[in-house]
């Protein structure tokens, strides 16, 4: 059985997304949940798009987690600013990433991180639910 979490550290790079989101697919094919793929990589895609364009460092953590019901995902950085949405013009390319993040999921929000030396960080997460019968996950146990 696959452990019901998973977590990494690492600089972001312009294609660190497509390997992020491989893990999850694999993840959730694991823990039952391929129907949360589409919705899950995509929320993943736009929290790792934020990290390389407005976290100077590009340093984040990512940590999914299998809970009853569905899963939820975690994107640490180290910029304390917190997530903002900028899309005030239909017709400008970017600043929705947060939009859709709300619309994909089942909910979604941010908290900061308390760092060293007044250096501190956020962690924005969503998550999403098994919608039927199988929303019922039973909890993985350890001898």
């Amino acid at each position: 059985m696959v452990d019901a979490r998973y977590g990494v550290s690492f600089t972001v790079g312009d294609h660190s997304a497509r390997h992020l989101r491989r893990i999850l697919r694999t993840y959730l094919h694991a823990w039952e949940m391929s129907e949360l793929t589409d919705a899950a990589v995509l929320a993943l895609t736009e929290l790792i798009a934020n990290v390389v364009r407005h976290v100077p460092d590009r340093r984040a953590a990512l940590l999914m987690l299998r809970r009853p019901g569905g899963v939820r995902v975690e994107v640490t950085d180290t910029c304390s600013q917190p997530p903002s949405s900028t899309a005030v013009d239909e017709l400008a390319e970017g600043g929705r990433g947060l939009l859709i993040v709300a619309a994909v999921t089942d909910r979604w929000g941010w908290h900061p991180q308390a760092g060293q030396a007044g250096q501190g960080g956020k962690t924005v997460w969503f998550e999403c639910d098994v919608k039927g019968p199988a929303a019922h996950v039973p909890p993985r146990l350890t001898p």
